[in-house]
């Protein structure tokens, strides 16, 4: 009985030990997720493709049903196809029609990954543009350059894992509107220069790669720029319109689909995932701790309260457009709407519905098109 009490003794601690370690490595482990760079994520299948009537089969999800054109990440043969109409949909499987001919024979993978981005390269837009380096804190950023006659300048950032691709939808309406377009990237966004550590920072440093982009295009004969962000690239849109040093120069924001308070969005994500408090809100404690940061991959410490722009509403001083569809699906619209609240005086905010993350464009272009002309000619600039 005495060496039975004296192994529990021993054996309690281990065990304790051991899952508190366990605990640590698996809020690490979230933390990390939240700031590494991810790699596109197949959502899902290729059920068939018919290369006579030109249609395409995909296990059907909340976004392979959205009626609208969208784009499809492919291997084999193709890369990449755009989408067009729904035809038909039964409770497992959507038919929709290929805007991207498939010639017969051609190798076409299962997997796929269904996108809005649909522009894939600058060329497929035929207009004019050009290739050119921002000079930033994180080194030379590529960007394009969608040239026009108006000194009022569109800044485009792109949103969390994706590229500059991303942006290419709203180029010809902006260029139609006669707006200059500058569509440009990030450090450790794939195309910007890495960092030592590679990992994102949520807008807290992206923000200077595109005030940045700002100095560029008033040296360039820009008298005022509008910032347009997606996504991720609505919050450092955000941070950049409070932080930046010519933050006089920006005459507006547009914000689609935008992060808008991170805190809202990584508990939402966490739930969507099957992961429960405490997990999601000790991973952003780690990620508020600069000795735990550095452990999940941070190059410094996250200070999610600075990326609360609902919280920091009276810091902003520049008409704001948000585009969200309210059931998005991916960034809760719910810090959209109150920092609509909480600065009606500068945020317009119409409402949308079904299109989901990033796919307004997509689902409803006359609508998402009549918002931003409508907005840019009440806020006088065009």
């Amino acid at each position: 009985m005495k060496s039975l009490r004296h192994a529990v003794a021993f054996a309690v601690p281990a065990v304790i030990a051991a899952g508190a370690a366990a605990g640590a490595a698996a809020v690490l482990a979230a933390a990390r997720r939240v700031v590494m760079p991810s790699v596109r994520r197949n959502d899902t299948q290729i059920l068939a493709v018919d290369t006579g009537a030109q249609t395409i089969e995909l296990t059907r999800t909340p976004d392979t049903e959205l009626p609208g054109r969208y784009g499809l990440f492919t291997t084999g043969t193709y890369g990449y196809v755009k989408l067009g109409a729904v035809l038909s949909a039964d409770a497992t499987s959507v038919r929709r029609k290929l805007l991207t001919q498939i010639e017969p024979g051609a190798r076409v993978d299962r997997d796929a990954a269904f996108s809005g981005w649909y522009h894939v390269s600058p060329s497929e837009l035929h207009l004019p543009w050009e290739s050119v380096l921002i000079g930033s804190p994180a080194g030379p950023c590529p960007a394009w350059l969608f040239p026009a006659d108006s000194s009022t300048w569109v800044i485009q950032v792109h949103g969390r894992g994706t590229l500059r691709s991303e942006c290419l939808r709203a180029v010809p309406l902006l260029n139609a509107l006669g707006l200059p377009t500058l569509v440009v990237s990030y450090r450790n966004d794939g195309e910007a220069p890495r960092t030592r550590g590679g990992s994102y920072a949520l807008g807290a440093s992206e923000w200077r790669d595109v005030d940045s982009a700002i100095g560029y295009a008033l040296r360039q004969g820009a008298q005022r720029v509008v910032l347009m962000g997606w996504s991720m690239g609505g919050a450092i849109a955000l941070q950049t319109a409070v932080s930046s040093e010519h933050r006089d120069a920006v005459a507006g924001v547009i914000l689609d689909s935008p992060v808008v308070d991170w805190r809202t969005v990584l508990r939402f994500q966490a739930r969507e995932s099957g992961l429960r408090e405490p997990l999601p809100g000790l991973a952003m404690g780690a990620l508020g701790n600069t000795f735990l940061a550095r452990l999940s991959g941070a190059e410094e410490a996250i200070r999610f309260d600075r990326l609360d722009m609902v919280a920091r509403a009276s810091e902003l001083d520049s008409p704001i457009l948000i585009l969200h569809s309210d059931d998005d699906g991916f960034v809760p619209a719910d810090a959209s709407h109150a920092l609509a609240e909480a600065r009606p005086d500068l945020v317009t905010m119409p409402e949308f519905h079904v299109a989901r993350h990033t796919k307004i464009w997509n689902y409803d272009e006359d609508g998402w098109s009549a918002a931003i002309t409508g907005w840019m000619t009440a806020q006088n600039l065009l």
